[in-house]
Protein backbone atom coordinates (compact mmCIF):
# COMPACT_ATOMS: atom_id res chain seq x y z
CA UNK A 1 0.00 0.00 0.00
CA UNK A 2 1.53 3.21 -0.87
CA UNK A 3 0.85 6.41 0.96
CA UNK A 4 1.34 10.00 -0.45
CA UNK A 5 2.08 12.62 2.38
CA UNK A 6 1.14 15.96 1.18
CA UNK A 7 2.58 19.49 2.56
CA UNK A 8 2.91 22.88 1.78
CA UNK A 9 -0.89 24.25 1.32
CA UNK A 10 -2.34 27.64 2.58
CA UNK A 11 -4.05 30.92 2.08
CA UNK A 12 -1.47 33.52 0.00
CA UNK A 13 -2.33 36.78 -1.62
CA UNK A 14 -2.09 37.08 -5.42
CA UNK A 15 1.63 37.15 -6.61
CA UNK A 16 2.43 35.34 -4.21
CA UNK A 17 4.50 31.77 -3.94
CA UNK A 18 3.79 28.23 -2.48
CA UNK A 19 5.61 25.12 -2.49
CA UNK A 20 3.61 21.92 -1.93
CA UNK A 21 5.65 18.98 -0.98
CA UNK A 22 4.46 15.20 -1.00
CA UNK A 23 6.26 12.30 0.03
CA UNK A 24 5.55 8.62 -0.95
CA UNK A 25 6.06 5.38 1.16
CA UNK A 26 5.02 2.31 1.56
CA UNK A 27 7.04 0.72 -1.54
CA UNK A 28 10.46 -0.80 -1.81
CA UNK A 29 10.08 0.55 -5.72
CA UNK A 30 10.13 4.55 -6.61
CA UNK A 31 7.54 5.54 -8.96
CA UNK A 32 7.25 5.91 -12.27
CA UNK A 33 5.63 9.27 -12.37
CA UNK A 34 4.77 11.69 -9.99
CA UNK A 35 2.59 14.75 -10.25
CA UNK A 36 -0.39 17.25 -8.58
CA UNK A 37 -3.74 17.71 -9.90
CA UNK A 38 -6.05 20.04 -8.68
CA UNK A 39 -9.63 20.41 -8.23
CA UNK A 40 -12.11 23.36 -7.85
CA UNK A 41 -15.46 23.56 -6.39
CA UNK A 42 -17.48 22.57 -9.27
CA UNK A 43 -14.59 21.68 -11.62
CA UNK A 44 -13.37 18.67 -12.92
CA UNK A 45 -10.06 17.78 -11.52
CA UNK A 46 -7.07 18.62 -13.86
CA UNK A 47 -3.57 18.12 -14.24
CA UNK A 48 -1.04 20.18 -12.97
CA UNK A 49 2.13 19.28 -13.75
CA UNK A 50 3.56 15.75 -14.12
CA UNK A 51 7.38 14.44 -13.80
CA UNK A 52 8.54 10.97 -14.11
CA UNK A 53 11.09 8.82 -12.72
CA UNK A 54 13.88 10.53 -15.85
CA UNK A 55 13.15 13.70 -14.94
CA UNK A 56 11.10 14.49 -18.08
CA UNK A 57 8.13 17.09 -17.30
CA UNK A 58 4.57 18.14 -17.96
CA UNK A 59 2.50 21.14 -17.07
CA UNK A 60 -1.08 22.13 -17.36
CA UNK A 61 -1.67 25.52 -20.32
CA UNK A 62 -2.75 27.44 -17.10
CA UNK A 63 0.30 27.31 -15.22
CA UNK A 64 3.27 26.94 -17.86
CA UNK A 65 5.95 29.24 -16.71
CA UNK A 66 4.93 30.07 -13.11
CA UNK A 67 4.80 26.35 -11.28
CA UNK A 68 7.69 24.19 -11.60
CA UNK A 69 7.63 20.76 -10.44
CA UNK A 70 11.21 18.71 -9.19
CA UNK A 71 11.84 15.64 -8.02
CA UNK A 72 14.13 14.59 -5.22
CA UNK A 73 16.98 12.37 -5.85
CA UNK A 74 15.63 9.32 -3.75
CA UNK A 75 12.66 9.85 -6.26
CA UNK A 76 10.21 9.50 -3.29
CA UNK A 77 9.34 13.18 -2.84
CA UNK A 78 7.80 15.70 -5.74
CA UNK A 79 7.71 19.18 -4.65
CA UNK A 80 5.90 21.56 -7.00
CA UNK A 81 7.11 25.78 -7.06
CA UNK A 82 3.94 27.56 -7.58
CA UNK A 83 4.68 31.33 -8.56
CA UNK A 84 3.17 34.24 -9.71
CA UNK A 85 -0.07 32.92 -8.14
CA UNK A 86 -3.67 34.16 -9.28
CA UNK A 87 -7.15 33.64 -7.53
CA UNK A 88 -7.62 30.96 -10.12
CA UNK A 89 -5.38 28.86 -8.53
CA UNK A 90 -7.08 28.24 -5.83
CA UNK A 91 -8.48 24.57 -5.70
CA UNK A 92 -7.54 21.68 -3.59
CA UNK A 93 -4.33 20.04 -5.00
CA UNK A 94 -3.63 16.55 -4.85
CA UNK A 95 -0.70 14.62 -5.28
CA UNK A 96 -0.40 11.38 -7.29
CA UNK A 97 2.21 8.45 -8.17
CA UNK A 98 2.29 5.94 -10.36
CA UNK A 99 3.18 2.70 -9.44
CA UNK A 100 5.81 0.86 -11.88
CA UNK A 101 4.76 -2.41 -13.17
CA UNK A 102 0.95 -1.81 -12.55
CA UNK A 103 0.66 1.56 -13.97
CA UNK A 104 -2.01 1.95 -10.96
CA UNK A 105 -2.14 5.37 -9.69
CA UNK A 106 -2.21 5.70 -6.11
CA UNK A 107 -3.49 9.49 -5.01
CA UNK A 108 -2.99 12.13 -1.47
CA UNK A 109 -5.68 13.47 0.38
CA UNK A 110 -5.49 17.04 -0.78
CA UNK A 111 -4.18 19.72 0.72
CA UNK A 112 -6.05 23.35 0.22
CA UNK A 113 -4.51 26.54 -1.75
CA UNK A 114 -6.47 29.41 -1.48
CA UNK A 115 -5.36 32.89 -3.31
CA UNK A 116 -6.79 36.05 -2.22
CA UNK A 117 -6.95 38.79 -5.37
Amino acid sequence: QVQLAESGGGWVQAGGSLRLSCAASGSIFSPNAMGWYRQAPGNQREKVARITIRDETEYGDSVKGRFTISRANAKDTVYLQMNSLKAEDTAVYYCMAVRPGTGEIDWGQGTQVTVSS
